[in-house]
């Protein structure tokens, strides 16, 4: 493994141990070039998954993209990382499990919606804002009139 820092190309293991999810391995690595520490992840991978833009343009699944924009949907709000991954992880094994290899961008959305909505209803907001391209202060009151009529209100 490269090291991030200097490029060196052989950094060593310094301990090993499975994410609390058993979903991967984390290995914790240094670099006997210039003594950095990093953490790495692996993972298994059934099969390449791709997904369909509204547009029809194909890009490969980018799970660091999914865990960005729950980052930003999550920022400030109480959830730590360890969930943020869980909640990657289940999303990925869920869009695995369909047995296909391309996946509407429709889709991908739906399961964080559902997610959040579960989670964090901030984040929940945060998240449609821009998932379905809010564009006025009149879509957020419309979206949070759906809410609350729809039984998602927390009280």
């Amino acid at each position: 493994m490269r090291c991030p820092f200097c490029g060196h190309d052989d950094t060593q293991v310094k301990d090993s141990r499975p994410t609390e999810d058993n979903s991967a391995i984390r290995r914790r690595r240094s670099c006997p070039a210039c003594g950095s520490r990093f953490t790495t992840f692996e993972r298994v991978q059934i099969r390449d998954l791709v997904v369909v833009k509204k547009d029809g343009v194909r890009v490969p699944f980018d799970r660091e993209k999914l865990v960005k924009s729950l980052r930003i949907a999550l920022r400030k709000r109480p959830v730590d990382e360890d969930q943020i991954e869980r909640i990657v992880n289940g999303i990925h094994r869920r869009l695995e499990s369909m047995g296909e290899n391309e996946v509407p961008s429709k889709y991908v959305g739906e399961l964080v919606m559902d997610v959040l909505m579960d989670l964090d209803k901030v984040a929940y907001v945060r998240y449609a804002s821009v998932y379905r391209n809010f564009r006025e202060a009149k879509d957020f009151e419309d979206f949070l009139g759906k809410m609350v009529v729809g039984g998602i209100d927390d009280d």
